[in-house]
Order: C-alpha cells, then sequence, then structure tokens
C-alpha cells in the first residue's frame, strides 16, 4: 500500500490556510501555490540517494554530498497542476517537465487522455505527479495510469488539498504510489468538490470563471 504523507510543517499549514480564503487574488494564490509546492518538494525529496564527492574549499580539500545521480522529472496534471511546477524547479532545475491533460467523456463519464508529452527517458525517471486537488481521485488514478502505460514505474503523487474518498481510490488503483499532501481535508460534496477545500483551483489560479 503507498504511504500517504500529511505535511504538517507550520509553514505549509499557514500558506494553505492562506490559500483557502475566498478573499485571496489570483496573484497571491498563484504565488502561494508555487510557495507550497516548493516546501512539499524539500519533503518529497528526503529520501533522495547521496554518494560522497571530494571538492577544494579555499581552505582544504572536503568530503562532501551530493545526489548519487537520480533523474527526477515533473508532470503536471493540466491545467492546474501548471501552478506548482515553478515551485518544484526552484529546488530541482535539472528536473525535465512533462505534462498530462485530461477529460471526462460525457458519456462514459471515464477519463480521457487529450495530451501526454513526457521526458524522453522518463522510464529512467522519479517521477512527481502534482495537482493541487485530489477529489473522486477519478483523473489522478487515470493519469497516473497513462504514466505507467508509458514504461514508468516509479511514481509519487503531490497534491496541495485531498479528500479521503481521493485517497482510497489511488491508494486502491495504485498501491505503489505514494502520495504527499498539504492537507486532508472532511469530506466530498454533491458537486464532488472538497469541503472545505478551497474552491475550484485552475479557476483561482487563472483567473477563470
Amino acid at each position: 500500500m503507498g504511504h500517504v504523507f500529511v505535511m504538517d510543517h507550520p509553514l505549509i499549514q499557514h500558506k494553505v490556510s492562506m490559500l483557502r480564503s475566498k478573499d485571496t487574488g489570483s496573484k497571491e494564490f498563484r504565488e502561494l501555490v508555487e510557495e507550497i509546492a516548493m516546501l512539499m518538494c524539500y519533503e518529497a525529496t528526503r529520501d533522495l540517494p547521496l554518494e560522497e564527492i571530494e571538492v577544494e574549499t579555499p581552505v582544504a580539500k572536503a568530503k562532501a554530498k551530493a545526489l548519487a545521480g537520480k533523474k527526477l522529472g515533473i508532470v503536471p496534471i493540466l491545467r492546474a497542476g501548471l501552478g506548482m511546477v515553478d515551485g518544484m524547479l526552484n529546488l530541482v532545475p535539472a528536473a525535465k517537465v512533462g505534462h498530462i491533460g485530461l477529460y471526462r467523456d460525457p458519456e462514459t463519464l471515464e477519463p480521457v487522455e487529450y495530451y501526454c508529452k513526457l521526458p524522453y527517458d522518463a522510464p529512467e525517471r522519479d517521477i512527481y505527479v502534482l495537482d493541487p486537488m485530489l477529489a473522486t481521485g477519478g483523473s489522478a488514478s487515470a493519469a497516473i495510469q497513462f504514466i505507467k502505460d508509458k514504461g514508468v514505474q516509479r511514481i509519487r503523487f503531490l497534491c496541495l488539498i485531498a479528500a479521503p474518498e481521493g485517497i482510497e481510490r489511488l491508494n486502491k488503483d495504485h498501491p505503489d504510489v505514494d502520495i504527499y499532501v498539504a492537507a486532508l481535508d472532511e469530506r466530498l460534496n454533491d458537486h464532488g468538490y472538497i469541503v472545505p477545500g478551497l474552491g475550484d483551483a485552475g479557476d483561482r489560479l487563472f483567473g477563470t470563471k
């Protein structure tokens, strides 16, 4: 079963509270999403492997640590996931970025992939899938499956706010995927919105309605 990590760092909690407020406009909302994603990236990369290297300081040679050639990939789910990309890249600028877009078929209600462009060497990378909201889990689960179908084996999912239903669905469909969330909320309402949540993340990021 995939692990669920709820990030309880005070800075993350503080910024999520500001994010939730209906009085937070698009500009500030975008900045907060980026900042929270960066703080989450710091936590979600805690177990990256290190190797010992030697560097020369102005004073002497020193044994030091460096990342052990681990390749990372960042794949936002369009469109709201885009808001989290720059925060991740601030900490891991060498990561490659892919994109995946889904829509729900009005007849079958099943998610359909309309865009998927991954780094050419994605199967060799640890892939971090980004989406601010994990509601029913349907889109996230489908996106992860599409990415697995491209040969990727090591996947982590990062979201800002999750409903218990979404966590349960992802754990059931993808028990090998660890989930990182900034806040775990109460439930979904009848319209599939997370309660208390923060409304529609895409609309709030991009100023659309």
